[in-house]
């Protein structure tokens, strides 16, 4: 399918330019022409149009306990005991639950400026710990939401053996997502075969984190798919760190550079607690820091050190995680705020005398294309013709054009004002709803009455 649409300002490679004719050839962006008028049989898009933004780091079923954590326990509340709600979550699911679950986040991705997924897929087993016929299931589920919905999808089934460094035995609460290397083979073959007919979708691998592998298990992961891309949970918590120097004797992510060779198909998540050589590692290596503001802050986390690190020329991305808000624009402010709070001053994450919007949502949406494994992140010929159009009636908005409507759009709004949303062509968002708004959340109420009940 061919067809072009005609911008009336867009924010390309080299900046921004008014009246584009792009012109998109099977889902791929043909040629881009600015400063042309619009021809017989354009399609004409008023507003600032920006790439669209890829969300590196997800787990949707995670959409339907949103809420559920923030009752304080007896003791101290941590990322730990949020885990021990998440597992008390999940027990109930059945992959009709988790497909209706992930319709409704992907929805809300489409409506909030994200265009394309890395789902970080760890949930594959039955309930009591046995695979389905169909070991990949789930990942079924995963891949029916996002046909329904018109996300672009990077499948990443997780590898997850252990509960803990050292090879610990895993726990009951992790009976559905662990795994031997002879069934995740099964395990990544199917998940494949659930992929195959979505569009440009790509198949990755994960490694949960260092806690739930072997250190020879990551060298064995990456020659499985040469070319998919790799993600791992990394140095999210304190006591993550604590306990990797404890019982392996070294820091994370040093830990993990010594055991595999960090390059441009890594993305590590969250990152948090790096020292300076950690640091510079990954920033030397090419991988992407997935960074998950808003779920960091709600865990409790910390704050990742994105001055130093972008000043050493790494590259990062940005990712919704435990889905409890799903907004572009919201986890690239808090991006910024979070340096702003810690270091006392503005405009962290932009080079001097430049714009702060901009340069959050250049970065973010190339290191999220990288880390997604496709060809994204810009409005280039030979990229996908993904796009997002935000609405220039927003009070935010109105009268801006160019860098003050994106800095408008990430630092002065409730949510990314989006209006219409494009994936490989295919405009799946119009006037800023998605067509299949009414019907997923129909689905997803049911589910959620149904497993609240269960409660």
């Amino acid at each position: 399918m061919t067809l072009t649409l005609h911008l009336q300002q867009a924010l390309l490679p080299d900046g921004f330019a008014e009246n584009v004719r792009l012109t998109v050839s099977g889902g791929t962006i043909a040629t881009v022409e600015p400063g042309v008028a619009a021809q017989p049989g354009d399609i004409s898009l008023s507003g600032l149009a920006l790439p669209g933004m890829p969300n590196l780091h997800s787990h949707a079923f995670q959409r339907g306990m949103a809420g559920l954590s923030e009752r304080r326990g007896a003791g101290e509340d941590s990322f730990w005991t949020w885990r021990e709600v998440m597992y008390r979550f999940l027990d109930r699911l059945d992959p009709d639950d988790v497909q209706a679950l992930a319709a409704q986040a992907f929805v809300e991705m489409l409506e909030g400026g994200f265009t394309a997924l890395a789902e970080f897929h760890y949930l594959h087993h039955d309930k009591d710990g046995r695979p389905y016929a169909d070991i990949a299931a789930m990942g079924g589920a995963i891949a029916a939401a996002a046909e329904e919905t018109g996300l672009g999808l990077t499948l990443l089934p997780v590898l997850y053996r252990f509960g803990n460094f050292g090879q610990a035995p895993s726990v009951h609460g992790q009976r559905r997502f662990v795994n031997t290397r002879d069934s995740y083979l099964k395990l990544v073959e199917a998940s494949e075969a659930a992929i195959r007919d979505l569009p440009d979708a790509r198949l990755g691998l994960a490694p949960h984190s260092l806690r739930a592998v072997a250190l020879d298990d990551l060298d064995w992961l990456s020659a499985l798919r040469p070319d998919a891309p790799l993600h791992i949970h990394v140095a999210e918590q304190m006591r993550e760190v604590e306990d990797s120097i404890a019982i392996m004797g070294r820091r994370p992510v040093a830990l993990l550079a010594n055991t595999v060779a960090l390059d441009e198909r890594w993305c590590l998540i969250h990152a948090t607690h790096l020292d300076d050589a950690e640091r510079d590692a990954i920033a030397a290596s090419g991988a992407v820091a997935g960074l998950c503001p808003i779920t960091e802050a709600s865990l409790g986390d910390g704050i990742f050190d994105g001055v130093r690190y972008r000043a050493s020329g790494g590259r990062y991305g940005v990712g919704s995680d435990s889905n409890i808000q799903i907004d572009a624009a919201s986890e690239l402010r808090l991006l910024e705020y979070s340096q702003r709070f810690r270091d006392r001053r503005r405009a962290l994450m932009a080079e001097p005398d430049a714009s702060a919007g901009v340069a959050l949502w250049r970065a973010a949406a190339t290191g999220g294309a990288q880390a997604c494994g496709r060809a994204l992140g810009a409005l280039a010929p030979g990229l996908r013709a993904d796009l997002v159009t935000l609405d220039p009636e927003n009070p935010a908005i109105i009268g801006k054009t160019g860098e003050a409507a994106l800095d408008s759009a990430v630092f002065a709004t409730n949510a990314l004002p989006v209006r219409d949303v494009f994936v490989g062509g295919r405009q799946v968002v119009v006037e800023g709803r998605h067509p299949a708004r009414a019907t997923v959340k129909a689905r997803f109420a049911a589910v959620m009455r149904k497993l609240l009940a269960a409660l």
